[in-house]
């Protein structure tokens, strides 16, 4: 038994919500999925579903085991890139998503810079600001300006970023000034649709205090 493939195989079941949902994202028989699940409980002597027939559930246990599996998977990784890199050149294909602004203004002469010192590296880049499906769309990586969801993912924050509330000269000369950020509702607003609250603005006060405010959005984009 491959203590280490069968943590994987745990994992990607959990993360795809069934075997059978596992087995059609990674490409691999259902069978195998279901007897490394087994093999791994076997081993553990625990069991790690709640299972019916129509839906698998974590035990208590197996939500422990799962956040420890992620730790010790990305540990391994970290470990196997350090080696490589430290021993071997760097070589192959890249595919990569990035938002297209940031991407473009921040990353390209980073990637130029990168180029230059792993020339045996080819990039496929995809400048896009939608949420890529990092796993069924094939990326290595993906850059993004939003909240890591719940994965076995790895990520780094490269830096913050800042959202400013603005409008030109002309619109406020026929609209007026807002005073207050209820006032908002009455204004002429861009919403970015690819956010999942786009319908509202998150702001802060001059406390320092988060304001949620709803906004009339006469124009969406993304």
């Amino acid at each position: 038994m491959d203590r280490f493939e069968n943590m994987e195989n745990f994992i990607r079941v959990v993360e795809a919500g069934s075997i059978s949902g596992a087995a059609d994202r990674f490409g691999v028989a259902k069978s195998a999925v279901s007897r490394r699940l087994k093999e791994l409980e076997s081993h553990l002597g625990v069991q790690l579903f709640h299972r019916t027939t129509r839906q698998m559930n974590l035990t208590e246990t197996g939500r422990s085991f799962y956040q420890q599996a992620q730790r010790i998977l990305q540990d391994v990784l970290e470990a196997e890139l350090a080696t490589s890199q430290a021993h071997g050149v760097l070589k192959g294909r890249l595919k990569v998503a990035l938002p297209l602004s940031f991407g473009l203004m921040h990353l390209g002469p980073a990637i130029n810079d990168f180029m230059q010192a792993h020339p045996q590296i080819e990039f496929d880049l995809d400048f896009n600001d939608r949420q890529v499906d990092i796993m069924e769309e094939g990326f290595d990586l993906a850059v993004r300006i939003a909240k890591l969801p719940d994965s076995s993912f790895i990520a780094r924050r490269l830096a913050p970023i800042h959202s400013v509330m603005c409008a030109s000269p002309d619109y406020l000369a026929r609209h007026g000034i807002p005073q207050t950020p209820a006032e908002l509702v009455e204004h002429q607003c861009l919403a970015y649709n690819l956010l999942k609250d786009f319908e509202h603005w998150h702001l802060q006060d001059a406390a320092g205090k988060a304001i949620k405010v709803k906004i009339h959005s006469c124009l969406k984009a993304g």
